[in-house]
C-alpha cells in the first residue's frame, strides 16, 4: 500500500511539473528588434533605445529579447548586437536587463553608417532566430525608413515564411522623394505590407513612440 501511494504521488508531482513547464511555455514572448544603421538614418537610432526600454520593461521570465543590426548584409548572426533569455531569478533578470540596455548603449554612441539596407536578410535572420527560440508569441520589430537597397549580387527576391510572427515596422520616417511624391512612401509600406503577409505573418505600422502596447498584443 505504501508502495502504491508513493508512486501516485511521484506521478503527481511530475504531472504538477510537466503542467507548470507547459504553462509556462505557452506564455513566453519572443522579440527580435532590427535597427537600420543606413546613411543618415543612424540619427534617428536615440528613438530606437525609448522603444528597447519599453520592451525590456515588459519582458517577464523565460521571455527572449534580441537586438541585431540592418546593414549591406544582414543575413548574419554577426549582426546580433545583443541577446538573452531572461531567468526565473528577480535579481538575475534586473541584472541581465542592464547588460542589454548598457551593450546597446554602447553600438549607439559608436555606430557607424553601412551603404547598403539588407531589410529582407535581416527579417530572414530574426526568423531563423525566433524559431530556434521557440517562444508562444513572435514579434519582429523593424527600426527603419523601409527603403531597401541591396548590394549588387544579393539575392533578396523568394518568400519568407512568417507564420506565427507579427512584423511591426517602427518610425518609418518620409524620404525627401516621399515628401516630392507620397505615393512612394505609400508604395513602400505597401510593398512590405504584402511580402509579410504573403509569408503568412500579419504587419502593423507603429510611428507614435507613445503607443507601442501593440508589441505585446
Amino acid at each position: 500500500m505504501k508502495r502504491l501511494f508513493y508512486s501516485l504521488l511521484a506521478l503527481l508531482t511530475a504531472a504538477t511539473l510537466f503542467s507548470g513547464c507547459s504553462e509556462k511555455t505557452a506564455h513566453t514572448k519572443g522579440v527580435y528588434m532590427l535597427l537600420d544603421t543606413s546613411g543618415t538614418y543612424t540619427e534617428e537610432l536615440v528613438k530606437a533605445q525609448q522603444i528597447i526600454n519599453y520592451i525590456l520593461a515588459n519582458m517577464n521570465p523565460g521571455d527572449t529579447f534580441a537586438v541585431s543590426r540592418i546593414d549591406t548584409g544582414s543575413f548574419s548572426e554577426k549582426d546580433i548586437l545583443a541577446k538573452v533569455t531572461f531567468d526565473d531569478r528577480p535579481s538575475v533578470t534586473n541584472e541581465q536587463k542592464r547588460g542589454f540596455r548598457q551593450k546597446i548603449d554602447e553600438f549607439v554612441k559608436s555606430v557607424k553608417s553601412s551603404v547598403y539596407t539588407d531589410v529582407s536578410g535581416g527579417l530572414l535572420q530574426a526568423v531563423e532566430f525566433l524559431n530556434e527560440a521557440n517562444p508562444a508569441d513572435k514579434t519582429v520589430i523593424i527600426f527603419s525608413d523601409m527603403k531597401e537597397e541591396l548590394k549588387p549580387g544579393y539575392k533578396r527576391d523568394f518568400p519568407i515564411q512568417l507564420g506565427g510572427f507579427k512584423v511591426i515596422a517602427t518610425n518609418v520616417i518620409k524620404l525627401r522623394s516621399d515628401i516630392k511624391d507620397p505615393t512612394e512612401y505609400l508604395g513602400r509600406l505597401d510593398m512590405w505590407k504584402k511580402k509579410v503577409e504573403a509569408g503568412g505573418g500579419d504587419w502593423v505600422v507603429i510611428n507614435d513612440l507613445e503607443r507601442l502596447e501593440p508589441i505585446f498584443k
